[in-house]
Formats: structure tokens, C-alpha cells, sequence
């Protein structure tokens, strides 16, 4: 059993792109089961359209008895993120502050709070192609709690032997949740300044949580120096590099993968995926 991510400091790097990649490339020749975790904009369904079962999240919300209720303060008092707030013949709540940790009902010395679910999102499943299983983790729009949606996506491939995780760009609660549990992790760049400031943020969230990575530069213009220099310094293997190219461009915007395309690519992506094995320390 073996879990990747694949994740990049900054949005519009081809993060998605080489995660459908992947996935397409393994699927050829094993059971893959493609995550997509950037549940603000999932995206890899356009990748693999097919029909699909959908599945309500849902989070257990405080909901006061305000005839019960005695104003004593307690939960708001106890709830950290400032969900409730108490006054003298009312409680205010503030949902999208509530990280539904329950303290609140268990504070109450009258019983005045029980738990109700609220829906924030949604998964989906599709098998797309015979070997490969796809799932879609959708946040409701407005909805801050993108946590609990990654978590439920997750747990649909609990026990999967191969599993590869899109995740949100950027280093926020999103991508830190589904790091969590990776055996090794692509950060997939650009040789451009923002490119390789980010790159460093995203590098440091891999190392806190003791996840193995390597780098993919995508679009290269052959001026790659300063990421190759940064790569070198801070022992990062740089495991694909993919050229900046308008036929690999014209394949994305059609919504095509470059492996289906120009089934060439898959010997490089099946490199990529030995590599990351050896980060792993499955090799």
C-alpha cells in the first residue's frame, strides 16, 4: 500500500495535470485510486468524465434550546473559535466559525445543546477506466471547512493499494490535511520568481511533517538555474521536467491528457512514479 500527493506552493502550475497523468499512466498496468482533494475547485473529473455516485458530508452543529438555555456563558467560554457567544436572554451562533468539536454540549449544565448535521460538501466516485478509481471531494460554495470533505475523500480509499492525492495549492489547512498519511510527495514548480518562492514554503510544509519529496518543473524554458540551485541545496531530487510546449498546451485546454495523447509520455511518467517509490522507500 502506497499513498502519493502531488502539490505545489502556488496555483496554475500543472499540479492536476501530472496527477492525471500518473494516474492514467499506472492505470495501464495496476488497480490506482486518484483523490482529488482541492475540493474549493476539484477538476480532475474533466480529465476522466464518466458517471459517478454522489455522497452528502455532513459536520454535527450545536443547535440551542433556548427555553432550556440559562445564559450561564459556559459554551462560550469554552468554544476557542468564538462560535457561541452568550447574552443575557440569547446565544448567538456563528456556524461557519464552529469547528464541531462537540465541547459545547458537554459543557452544558442544563442540557440546553444537542448536535445536528449540517451539510458542507459532497464526494463522488467514478471508475472511469478499469483500473482506475477516481474520487472527488466538493466543498459547498461559501463553506470554510474544507478539513472534514478532504477527510471523507480520504477514508473512501482506506485500504487501497495505490492511492495518488491531488491536493489544494498553496500550504494552508487543505494541503497539510492531505499530506497527513503520505508516504512521499511531488511538488510540482515553475522556474519563475513566484514559482520558486513558493516552492520553498511548500518544500518546508513537506519536511515539518516528515513527508519524502521530490520536484517536477513544469513548462521549462531550459532556464531552470536557480530552481536546480535551490533543488541542489536543499538535497531535492528533480524527478520530470517537462518542457514548456504548445502541443502540450493545445492537449490541455482540450481537456486530453498528454499520456493519451502522446502515449510516449508514459515512459517518462512511469519513471516518475519508480522515483517516487524510492522516496517512499518502497525500492
Amino acid at each position: 500500500m502506497m499513498r502519493l500527493a502531488v502539490a505545489s506552493g502556488k496555483g496554475g502550475t500543472g499540479k492536476s495535470m501530472v496527477a492525471a497523468n500518473l494516474a492514467f499512466t499506472l492505470s495501464q498496468s495496476r488497480q490506482v485510486t486518484l483523490i482529488d482533494c482541492d475540493v474549493e475547485e476539484p477538476n480532475l473529473h474533466l480529465f476522466f468524465p464518466a458517471p459517478f455516485t454522489t455522497t452528502e458530508i455532513t459536520v454535527p452543529v450545536p443547535v440551542v434550546d433556548q427555553k432550556t438555555c440559562q445564559y450561564c456563558g459556559l459554551c462560550g467560554e469554552f468554544c476557542q473559535y468564538g462560535a457561541m457567544t452568550v447574552l443575557r436572554s440569547r446565544v448567538l451562533f456563528f456556524p461557519e466559525l464552529c469547528h464541531s468539536c462537540g465541547g459545547c454540549t458537554l459543557v452544558c449544565p442544563n442540557d440546553a445543546i444537542h448536535e445536528e448535521p449540517k451539510r458542507i460538501g459532497t464526494t463522488t466516485i467514478t471508475t472511469p477506466l478499469a483500473n482506475l478509481k477516481l474520487i472527488s471531494g466538493m466543498l459547498d460554495t461559501g463553506n470554510p471547512h474544507a478539513v472534514p470533505v478532504i477527510r471523507a475523500a480520504k477514508k473512501l480509499a482506506a485500504g487501497d493499494p495505490l492511492v495518488i492525492c491531488d491536493t489544494a495549492p498553496g500550504t494552508s489547512c487543505p494541503v497539510v490535511e492531505t499530506l497527513d498519511g503520505c508516504d512521499a510527495c511531488i511538488l510540482v514548480t515553475e522556474s519563475t520568481p513566484f514559482g520558486l518562492h513558493d516552492l520553498h514554503l511548500a518544500v518546508d510544509v513537506a519536511a515539518r511533517l516528515g513527508v519524502p519529496a521530490g520536484i517536477v518543473i513544469n513548462r521549462s524554458d531550459g532556464k531552470d538555474e536557480e530552481t536546480l540551485e535551490f533543488c541542489t541545496d536543499n538535497d531535492l531530487e528533480v524527478m520530470m521536467t517537462i518542457p514548456f510546449d504548445r502541443e502540450i498546451a493545445a492537449i490541455q485546454s482540450r481537456g486530453d491528457l498528454l499520456c493519451r495523447v502522446q502515449p510516449e509520455w508514459q515512459k517518462e511518467f512511469f519513471a516518475l512514479f519508480v522515483k517516487c517509490s524510492t522516496l517512499a522507500g518502497e525500492n
